[in-house]
């Protein structure tokens, strides 16, 4: 009885490396377990499911070949994947979560999420993230065609990364009060999410109970998996070659 968490792989046929490791990952260790939980940026960047390249090909095989064989496989979008929707779900059997999602993990009410709506003090980001998921602008976006798409895509992306390295740090991680408000408003003493590249666990007060925030690590320099039984959690690495 094993559960398996992963997040911010962030694959790209740039990164052979992930890429490897994270097929590795599917085709090993993914065979007897209850489910496996993508919370989000599985990709680097995602501009539609009329997107087939090879690459985007060989990724979908490898969660077709794992929900074929009856494992359940859940995603939740990410600030880089975001526009991941029904074709991709349907070509993959992977099922789409909302973006804040309560399961029961072994017992244990747990509120799933990616994690970048708990970063509340980056206000730019926090500006962009609402007119990105407008559905109008998103049907604009759609309407375009795949090559325009690709451009402004891989625009966005340098334009992210720059200014990402001009901000404090401190302001692109979670904001305290909003981690609490956030376990009150869905009744949980159990959060797991990813985005911030900080994996860690953490230990909480909810009004007087012990709560846990477990962020998972991302997939940059080695693969990062939160690996939960009936007995125990704990974050586990595995790495490149």
């Amino acid at each position: 009885m094993t559960t398996l968490f992963i997040a911010d792989l962030h694959l790209s046929a740039d990164r052979p490396d992930i890429t490897n490791c994270f097929l590795q990952f599917m085709a090993n260790e993914t065979a007897d377990i209850d489910a496996l939980y993508v919370l989000g940026d599985l990709f680097e960047m995602w501009i539609g499911d009329d997107d087939n390249s090879p690459f985007h090909q060989q990724i979908k095989h490898a969660f077709k070949q794992l929900t074929d064989s009856g494992t359940p496989c859940f995603f939740i979008h990410g600030n880089r994947d975001f526009l991941i929707g029904k074709r991709f779900s349907q070509e993959t059997g992977v099922q789409l979560l909302n973006e804040h999602t309560v399961i029961d993990l072994y017992g244990t009410p747990t509120l799933i999420l990616h994690g970048d709506t708990l970063c509340i003090q980056d206000i730019d980001y926090q500006r962009y993230r609402k007119k990105v998921h407008n559905r109008f602008i998103q049907w604009l976006f759609m309407c375009l065609p795949l090559n325009r798409r690709l451009k402004i895509g891989a625009k966005m992306r340098g334009s992210s990364s720059e200014n990402n390295q001009r901000k404090d740090a401190d302001i692109m991680d979670v904001d305290a009060t909003a981690v609490l408000d956030m376990l009150q408003a869905y009744q949980v003493n159990h959060m797991i999410h990813g985005h911030t590249h900080r994996p860690n666990v953490h230990q909480l007060d909810v009004n007087g109970q012990a709560a846990t925030r477990t962020v998972l690590g991302d997939w940059y320099d080695h693969g990062s998996v939160l690996v939960i039984t009936p007995e125990s959690s704990e974050l586990q690495t595995r790495q490149f070659g």
